[in-house]
């Protein structure tokens, strides 16, 4: 087994992955933004609602596009790069996916060309139920991309089967209405409203510190203030509801993501900010809020949160169990109708998995020692530091960003546009909703190591039968397309949002000064 190809194409995904959910978050919130924002214009009949929704409409779909197009080459990696993954749960890792093409995407996309191309032959509210519709398909697809998620996060209504070797569905309401897979959807589709508000307002504020048609920027800014708000809001709301479920479904990732090294007793303290040493296995400097974790983590002031030391006994534990469960599966492959295997497999195959993970040391578990079990164990710990620190990271940026939307909302309903350190710093905060919501998926993903499904298939056992060579070529090829892309993509929104939002009709006007306000009096 060559753990290096498994490593490299874990960074080729990674990368693709990471890429990829670039365009995702500004689609999503953008398809709801044009939904709000031509609903104004069929209840007012005002034409400058129209050209808002317009502009805004074409730079989702510039973004709309390049996240197709990069979206696509990642589920083909699930077959070219972890083909053993795709065999082992791809009955039930490949049903959400199935139908997210199916009933999601072909919804999508069977819209956007009615979206952008039939504003004069359709009606005001014909045309806003097409928009709708997109923003119905561009949701419902991250609902079943994060359904296939969290299945990998929470394995429920699947088993395995020893005599196909493969997991299998046996309750797909379960993995449709997983927790895991439900708190991730709200969470994460919140945090792609935030992006979209933050790039609007954005967008908004430049045109306001150029003094570039003014009644645009102003209505779109009021838009994105409203939406923003309770966007960032619900974001740390949901994602406080997405740290519930990690305490009866990711205990690890829990504790790893609070350096929590030891089990404190109840209610456990939160640590604001601290050091975590993984060598040391303690957390120096530590700043603590009394109950705090104890309350986010178990609803409750008597419960107890287990810390890392303590998880890792209980996998030595499970280890242990999942051995039997191995030998037991062995047996079944050589016998099917051993009914003592059968029972012994039946008794231990929740720990099967734990077992697999002895395959980094030995061939077979069922020859590994003590120090082998031990050390597996421990492999179940993912990198503390960097769970902690994007974690607190991401979390930063969401309650700086109720208050950057707070602020918009109020100078908003004051029709107060022109405070030029506010407008900068609207400017400035374009990038952060990207910045979180990478660190999200760094937490989420990097937090679920070492496991490709948690607790069933260690990540690198899924890996294909690939060479270095190969996976480092595709990686730089994928690099060198996905540069090109993003010079692509920035090229085109800058281009746009330089022509301004009059271009499409040629009623371009580049005001500047205080004479801004008489030159983008007929835009208004």
């Amino acid at each position: 087994m060559d753990f290096t190809v498994a490593e490299l194409s874990r960074l080729q995904f990674a990368l693709t992955a990471m890429y990829h959910f670039l365009f995702v978050p500004l689609t999503l919130g953008l398809s709801f933004i044009l939904v709000i924002m031509e609903a104004v214009y069929v209840m007012t009949g005002k034409p400058i609602w129209r050209t808002i929704t317009k502009f805004w409409g074409m730079i989702f779909g510039i973004n709309f596009v390049l996240g197709v197009a990069t979206g696509i080459t990642m589920e083909f990696e699930f077959g070219t790069n972890w083909s053993y993954f795709s065999h082992y749960v791809g009955d039930i890792f490949g049903a959400p996916l199935a139908i997210e093409g199916l009933m999601a995407f072909f919804l999508e996309a069977t819209f956007v060309g009615l979206m952008f191309f039939g504003w004069d032959k359709l009606s005001r509210v014909a045309h806003l139920g097409v928009t709708f519709m997109v923003a119905l398909g561009s949701n419902l697809s991250a609902l079943w991309i994060l359904v296939a998620n969290g299945w990998m996060q929470n394995p429920v209504g699947a088993q395995f089967n020893p005599e196909t070797m493969r997991m299998e569905v046996i309750d797909f309401g379960a993995v449709l209405f997983n927790p895991v897979a439900q708190a991730k959807f709200v969470h994460t589709v919140s945090a792609g409203y935030v992006t979209a508000a933050a790039f609007v307002l954005g967008i908004s504020a430049i045109y306001l510190l150029q003094g570039k048609w003014r009644g645009f920027a102003k209505r779109s800014m009021a838009v994105a203030s409203a939406f923003g708000l309770a966007s960032a809001l619900s974001v740390v709301v949901l994602g406080d509801e997405s740290g519930y479920t990690l305490t009866d479904n990711q205990k690890m990732k829990l504790a790893a993501l609070e350096a929590m090294w030891e089990t404190e007793p109840p209610p456990a303290g939160l640590t604001l900010i601290g050091w975590p040493d993984m060598e040391a296995r303690e957390t120096y400097y530590g700043v603590h809020v009394p109950w705090a974790l104890g309350l986010i983590a178990t609803r409750s002031i008597d419960k107890e949160v287990t810390g890392i030391l303590a998880l890792v006994a209980i996998a030595e534990t499970r280890i242990e169990s999942g051995i039997i469960a191995y030998d037991a599966v062995q047996r079944l492959r050589a016998s099917p109708a051993d009914t003592a295997a059968r029972a012994q497999f039946e008794a231990h195959k929740r720990d099967l998995g734990y077992a697999l993970l002895l395959k980094r040391y030995v061939n077979d578990p069922r020859q590994a020692d003590a120090a082998m079990i031990k050390k597996a164990a421990w492999d179940t710990v993912p990198n503390v530091p960097l769970l902690f620190w994007a974690f607190r990271f991401m979390a930063g940026i969401g309650f700086y960003f109720i208050a950057l939307f707070a602020l918009a909302f109020w100078l908003s309903t004051l029709h107060a546009f022109d405070n030029k350190w506010f407008l900068r710093l609207a400017v400035l905060s374009i990038p952060l909703p990207w910045i979180a919501a990478e660190m999200g998926w760094v937490l989420a993903e990097m937090g679920r190591q070492p496991w490709a499904i948690d607790g069933v298939l260690p990540t690198f056992l899924g890996a294909s039968s690939l060479t270095v060579t190969e996976v480092i070529i595709t990686i730089i090829g994928f690099t060198l397309l996905y540069g090109a892309l993003a010079v692509v993509e920035v090229g085109l929104i800058i281009r746009t949002v330089k022509m301004g939002p009059y271009a499409h009709a040629g009623e371009q006007r580049e005001p500047s000064g205080h004479g801004a306000r008489a030159a983008s009096i007929p835009a208004e």
